[in-house]
């Protein structure tokens, strides 16, 4: 059923089944009954007859009322769709016993004692007794009808009601379970990682002191200052990753910009050719840090894989986008062994821009190097 109309719809197109068209069609037919019984009636049962059919787009806002309205019609015109559709409004709209059943008995009453009265009406005869029958399962039909679309309306509502809770328990669980997996991942980098990064410290830290070429003491002091950088890095997002709820979108501190690229050029130890031109304009700190971190993530792919090569560093303003570009050559000599990679830093960078509603590609250059270009707009678009 549909709202409060003896319509079966659950399979029909939503444009038979709109809500005008369910309140005007009961008095569209029962127009139509008005019109049939017309035939033979006077003008002012027509009228009776009429104003039943009427006052029924107004059966949801006032179904008692409208079955009131429709009772003169069918004592004095006979017509049955009307008061049918008012009963029937009335079981789906109030469906408490002290109103329901008083308004289906009272169009039983009218339907059994219409106008005009006879003797044949209070006669104990059988045929008085099936049109009692008749009159009484007239009135219930509608009745039962409206009371079970109530019903259904409700297990609908409440069965919409156990599915949302049971999303939100689902949601729940998924998440106790990404908070676990969390703490088991903060744990194994902490466990791992940190004592691995920990041990080149060291290791950094007393060839520093024990080394007479200034060269070597350099080099190691480089490295312990890069390890410490890193433990301060794992640290933090160890912190995050063990964070639940509103903590696990802190962020990470301290926020790498545009202007911490000079320093990450020179830590790299490659000969680069830079244009660090972005401009004046205040870029938001998620395209900064995304601009830091593909120049950062295509250095070390040139340590990794070419590191004398010629490399080439431009980050430069195009209106309202910010332009990252590395490329480096051929290198004159391949290293023997490369150093291990997780592949996926060019996956994470495309995956940053995108969210960032910018673009990064990746690829060969016609001589035979290599180049990561990066643009990302100073808003969301």
């Amino acid at each position: 059923m549909t709202g409060t109309d003896p319509f079966p719809s659950r399979h029909l197109p939503a444009r038979l089944t709109a809500p005008w068209l369910m309140l005007l069609l009961p008095a569209l037919y029962s127009l139509v009954d008005a019109t049939l019984v017309a035939r033979d009636a006077t003008w002012w049962q027509v009228v009776f007859s009429v104003l039943a059919a009427v006052v029924l787009p107004w059966r949801r806002r006032f179904p008692v009322a409208v079955l009131l309205l429709t009772m003169p019609g069918s004592y004095f015109a006979d017509i049955w769709l009307s008061p049918i559709t008012a009963v029937y409004t009335v079981a789906a709209e109030r469906p408490r016993p002290r109103v329901m059943v008083p308004c289906a008995t009272l169009f039983a009453l009218v339907e059994f004692f219409h106008w005009p009265l006879s003797e044949q009406s209070f006669a104990l005869t059988r045929e008085t007794a099936l049109y009692a029958i008749q009159s009484v399962m007239l009135a219930a039909g509608p009745a039962a009808t409206g009371l079970l679309s109530r019903t259904r309306r409700e297990l609908a509502a409440r069965l919409d009601e156990l599915t949302r809770g049971q999303e939100r328990e689902s949601r729940l669980l998924a998440e106790r379970v990404l908070i676990s997996e969390r703490g088991r991942l903060a744990r194994e980098m902490h466990d791992v990682v940190s004592h691995q990064v920990s041990l080149i410290s060291i290791q950094a830290g007393a060839l520093q002191v024990s080394t007479a070429d200034p060269a070597a003491a350099a080099t190691a002091r480089t490295i312990r200052e890069l390890s410490v950088r890193t433990l301060d890095e794992l640290r933090q997002m160890v912190g995050v990753l063990r964070a639940a709820g509103p903590r696990g979108d802190m962020p990470l501190a301290p926020q790498p910009r545009l202007a911490d690229l000079p320093r990450l050029i020179e830590e790299s130890g490659l000969a680069a050719d830079t244009d660090l031109s972005p401009g004046d304009r205040p870029w938001p700190e998620a395209v900064e840090r995304a601009a830091y971190r593909t120049v950062q993530e295509a250095l070390t792919n040139i340590t990794k894989h070419a590191p004398d090569a010629t490399v080439h560093v431009r980050v430069r303003a195009k209106g309202r986008r910010l332009r990252v570009e590395i490329r480096n050559g051929i290198p004159p000599v391949r290293p023997a062994e490369t150093l291990p990679g997780g592949g996926h830093g060019l996956v994470g960078l495309r995956e940053r821009a995108q969210l960032l509603g910018g673009t990064l590609a990746a690829g060969p250059t016609p001589d035979g190097g290599f180049e990561v270009r990066a643009e990302l707009p100073a808003t969301h678009e």
